[in-house]
């Protein structure tokens, strides 16, 4: 039996970064992962080339960005390793990266070169892997620590930490393993639930936008009301089956079932005064006028719903143009359901952070962490979610060293 002072399950973001850190901190690490592949998360996001962060994250206002039964708990870790911090590493090792928009930072060439750093960083750390080993018990042992039993050599370890991230995307191995592992320990869960997921609605609902497939626009979408109540401005998708792009998959993470979304197809523009000056001044059709603020495709296809809307724009009356333009700024619809974690960027929910140390993210059960999208936070789309990664990893790895200068004579 191999013994070491950490075993990382997980070898994503979040666990590759813990190991590399750790390793680097002087502690023996161990890194597992059941898939021979590593880092497939890394390597297919962004369009393969990782959006590893993002310059606006305000670790003083987590709310900002991130969604969590208890949005306090993320803080600390946010603060402590901040995207400069991750910044400043991408820098060291030369790789090139690019800020699209709203803060969010790509790699030039291809995740790839972000894999190979976390390799480098791990090899730094001495940190021994083991890939393509699936883990098939867990148990505490009596005077602390763990023992790992595993398809290879068993292990025991004086502490062991989680990052097998969440239901998302299963196709590349994602597995409940992590919860599992909290459940068995006692630890509480918040319930799980797929997020930045595109937003389906069932055939007949959707019938007259169905061949608009791959359209794409810039709109507002809200849902919820009051408290409840969040919007963004983003560019739009359709699917064959329902809504999709950045706009729906970030209001997907606070849509509730049974809810409206409402979204405005023209935010840039005050339609109602565009629709009244182009009666006064053009014999074009309504849908052609529309097709000079909207994509053509979804300008026939809402002028289709209704006959005072098929004819040209200087016959209809102000009564038609105004009730065009309230339903083009306030299209109001309700999703059946989503594309689930086939499709979803995130799984929001997980082990419940009260019980986990906000400062070290160890869990009530001594010796044990959960780090990176197993717990309950989850960020937005545009990097939030990578940063979670790197900060909860960089805080639990200081954790573990703290932990094992305690412990030793």
């Amino acid at each position: 039996m191999q013994v070491c002072d950490v075993v990382i399950v997980g070898a994503g973001a979040a666990g590759l970064f813990c190991a590399g850190v750790a390793g680097q901190l002087g502690l023996s690490v161990v890194l597992i992962d059941h898939s021979e592949k590593i880092a497939e998360k890394i390597r297919i996001s962004g369009g393969g080339r990782c959006n590893f962060t993002n310059r606006l994250i305000d670790a003083s206002a987590p709310h900002k960005h991130f969604i969590s039964e208890n949005l306090h708990f993320c803080r600390s870790a946010l603060a402590r390793y901040t995207a400069e911090n991750f910044i400043d590493l991408v820098q060291r090792h030369g790789i090139p990266f690019h800020e699209k928009h709203k803060g969010q930072l790509f790699c030039d060439r291809t995740s790839e070169d972000l894999i190979q750093m976390l390799l480098k960083e791990c090899e730094a750390g001495q940190v021994q892997r083991r890939q393509g080993c699936s883990v098939k018990s867990v148990r505490a042992l009596p005077g602390g620590g763990y023992e790992v039993a595993t398809e290879q050599e068993p292990l025991q370890t004086a502490s062991l930490v989680i990052a097998t991230g969440g239901l998302s995307v299963p196709k590349i191995g994602a597995t409940d393993f992590g919860y599992r592992i909290a459940e068995q320990f006692g630890l509480r869960m918040v319930a799980r639930r797929p997020g930045l997921v595109p937003l389906t609605f069932d055939g007949a609902q959707w019938a007259a936008y169905a061949q608009l497939a791959g359209l794409a626009l810039p709109v507002r979408i809200e849902t919820g009301v009051k408290k409840s109540h969040m919007s963004f401005d983003e560019d739009l998708l359709f699917t064959h089956r329902g809504l999709s792009g950045p706009a729906v998959l970030q209001i997907s993470s606070y849509w509730q079932e049974g809810q409206a979304l409402n979204l405005n197809l023209t935010p840039a523009q005050d339609i109602q005064a565009l629709l009244m000056q182009a009666k006064a001044r053009s014999q074009k059709l309504i849908g052609n006028e529309l097709g000079a603020w909207l994509p053509h495709r979804l300008a026939d296809a809402w002028v289709q719903q209704d006959p005072q809307w098929q004819r040209p724009v200087s016959q209809a009356s102000d009564k038609s143009l105004s009730q065009l333009a309230q339903k083009l700024m306030h299209w109001s619809l309700t999703p059946t359901g989503s594309e689930g974690y086939k499709k979803a960027e995130v799984t929001l929910g997980g082990v419940d952070t009260r019980d986990l140390s906000s400062q070290t993210m160890e869990s009530k059960q001594p010796g044990l962490y959960f780090i990176g999208e197993v717990v309950d936070v989850s960020g937005w789309l545009g990097g939030y979610n990578f940063q979670w990664a790197w900060s909860s990893a960089f805080a639990c790895a200081q954790g573990l060293k703290q932990k094992l200068a305690n412990t030793q004579p």
